[in-house]
């Protein structure tokens, strides 16, 4: 058999196995001596996390095969050539020092979190230049590549004899065939038979994290895009949350846990008017000469913010336009990971503003100026109470001008406008949720509409974005439409959130005017708020009744003890009010940020939970609880046939 096993190149997949499962071992072993002290160390226990742990690596090992496997059905005419040699070799080499460098990966991020890998190393790769600079600057990183590397040639020089040997054994096609095809087995039996499930072999979660296998969990987080709040966040007691969350959002102590589902009665007639809901892709409050600029970018946006509701003291949730879409859609606080935007399976039939105001007959949209299967969008979208239309159902001949991201500002605008005029022809109002591409990077438009030339920077792509709202709201103020419609804006998120500390309130800053020239008196609005409260403050403007699983309120009717706004970066969640900004981290991390405001901000660690941070606490504990236990839910009727 031994002889057999030699006489194949196939046996190169035996040798690597052999390497990785030492790697996977001596891994599994070290973190286990680093958490001794808090381990369940009877047989039993440990068996457990051995044998699930083994199952995990060879998992991984196996869908890591597929290409390998592939391969190894070269030709013979093929494997034999200087430089297919050659290449193996290469492959062989490199193989074994990624396997070395995922081994001290897995031990310098467990010194960090305490777990194997997971979306916070995914993360890592969208902050991939902070991560480099923070590893370059706290580890002797030339030390340990450098270590990796002979500890590679000295394993590679051991095994060099074997790996000439299969390189040189001639093998029939059909053989070769056979093995590949039991090998391609075994990744399809990983996938139909091993999910994240079987890690959980304890109450103790050293032991579940031990049981894993580092990258697969590194791969299974780009599936998941979610962090467990309980597993790595602060938390109360439920029954303490639960309650603090309903004296929050009703104002009152109920018994429901943390079940937020209620009746809103907003006073006075109901009023169907249209929503033309426009999110403008990284609108910064600064870019406009009502908040302090001086470069007129925004003269159409600072003329409407005299003629609109103005609200100045408003806040993204996040950094990413899926956060702001989540947050005005689902009226949800950013929970840790990804936002439910892309979790994909999990992001369909929630409580939506789409689901809400189609319950009472609206014609419910979401356009987009690109293409809408980019970050799950449509499918997002079209789970949730909406339907789509972006660049692929808009004809080639109805878009002037196109770049990498989508159509241009006013192309989006045109195909909104022909969208209300269908819904007013037939007699149903209209709620449209627009997101536009122009401000983005290649910062290209058409050219002629204003005075900064194409592709030049994004000064040129605010001021041409301005001007698209104001061509907008000049076709269509005559319009049968128009005078019983909502005009809101606002952004997605700001240009950019970097800061001297992790969450910037200022860097979160972004406006919302809600203009409707018979419907709309123009004021300011000083409330202190965020994009979770869109909806709800939408909904009462037109005095509508609805039962609501929302987390954000009516803006105008918050008392001064209510305002506040929530904002996050994936791992750290924050609640900014009364002048400071209390930030739950990973770990079990909180700190207090005093006079968040100010361009450079006290930040403190906090050993105990004050009454700030039990508030903030509430909030993300009672999203994590909801969400997952489908609590915000919308009713879906089943159907039995």
């Amino acid at each position: 058999m031994s002889s057999r096993f030699s006489n194949s190149r196939f046996s190169l997949i035996g040798y690597m196995l052999l390497i990785a499962l030492i790697c996977f071992l001596v891994t599994r072993s070290t973190l286990l001596v680093w958490v001794l002290p808090d381990m369940d160390l009877s047989i039993v226990s440990l068996l457990r996390v051995y044998l699930v742990g083994l199952l995990y690596d060879l998992v991984f090992y196996a869908y890591a095969l597929i290409p390998v496997v592939l391969y190894l059905l070269l030709p013979e005419r093929v494997w034999h050539t200087r430089f297919n040699r050659g290449l193996v070799h290469f492959c062989l080499f490199a193989t074994i020092y990624a396997l070395g460098f995922i081994l001290a990966a897995e031990l310098l991020f467990w010194d960090e979190f305490g777990v194997r890998f997971n979306f916070i190393s995914v993360d890592y790769l969208v902050y991939r230049r902070e991560v480099t600079d923070n590893i370059r600057e706290s580890y002797p990183l030339a030390l340990y590549l450098g270590s990796i590397l002979v500890a590679s040639l000295l394993i590679y020089r051991l095994l060099l004899g074997k790996f000439r040997t299969a390189l040189t054994v001639r093998e029939p096609f059909l053989q070769r065939l056979v093995v590949a095809s039991l090998l391609l087995l075994l990744p399809v039996a990983g996938y139909v038979s091993v999910d994240q499930d079987i890690r959980q072999v304890s109450s103790n979660s050293y032991q579940n994290e031990l049981a894993s296998n580092g990258p697969y969990q590194f791969i299974s987080a780009f599936r998941n895009n979610e962090l467990d709040y309980y597993s790595f966040y602060k938390t109360l007691p439920d029954a303490r949350a639960a309650t603090l969350l309903q004296q929050e959002l009703t104002g009152n102590d109920s018994s429901s846990g943390f079940d937020i589902r209620r009746h809103v009665d907003n006073p006075g007639k109901e009023q169907r008017l249209n929503l033309f809901l426009i999110m403008v892709e990284s609108l910064s409050a600064d870019f406009m000469g009502t908040f302090g600029n001086t470069e007129r970018l925004t003269p159409n946006l600072d003329r409407l913010a005299g003629e609109s509701m103005l609200f100045t003291n408003f806040y993204a949730t996040g950094t990413r336009t899926t956060r702001g879409l989540e947050a005005v859609t689902l009226s949800i606080p950013p929970t840790p990971g990804r936002s439910i935007v892309k979790r994909v399976g999990h992001e369909k039939n929630l409580w939506s503003l789409g689901n809400v105001l189609k319950e009472k007959g609206y014609d419910v949209q979401f356009i987009y100026g690109g293409r809408g299967y980019f970050e799950n969008m449509n499918a997002f979208f079209s789970g949730n109470g909406y339907g789509v239309i972006d660049q692929s159902t808009t004809p080639d001949e109805e878009m002037a001008f196109t770049n990498a991201w989508g159509m241009a500002d006013d192309d989006l605008y045109s195909q909104a406008i022909k969208a209300a005029d269908n819904a007013h022809a037939s007699k149903k109002p209209f709620f449209f949720h627009l997101m536009t591409t122009t401000n983005h990077r290649p910062y290209t438009y058409p050219d002629g509409p204003v005075d900064i030339p194409s592709g030049t920077g994004r000064h040129g792509a605010v001021k041409y974005t301005d001007w698209a709202i104001g061509d907008l709201l000049e076709r269509v103020k005559e319009k049968p439409w128009f005078d019983d419609t909502l005009f809101v804006i606002l952004a997605d998120h700001t240009s950019g959130s970097a800061g001297k500390v992790a969450l910037p309130v200022q860097k979160y800053h972004i406006p919302m005017l809600v203009y409707s020239p018979g419907h709309i008196r123009p004021r300011r609005v000083d409330t202190l708020s965020s994009q979770i409260d869109v909806a709800p403050t939408l909904l009462a403007r037109m005095n509508m009744d609805y039962e609501s699983a929302f987390f954000g309120k009516d803006i105008l009717s918050m008392r001064p003890s209510e305002e506040r706004a929530l904002i996050g970066n994936y791992q750290k969640l924050g609640l900014y009010a009364d002048n400071t900004l209390s930030i739950l981290s990973p770990k079990k991390r909180i700190s207090l940020q005093i006079n968040p405001a100010d361009s450079d901000p006290q930040e403190i660690e906090l050993e105990k939970v004050s009454p700030v941070v039990a508030r903030d606490i509430a909030y993300y504990q009672g999203a994590s609880y909801i969400y997952h236990q489908h609590l915000n839910a919308w009713p879906v009727d089943e159907v039995v046939r």
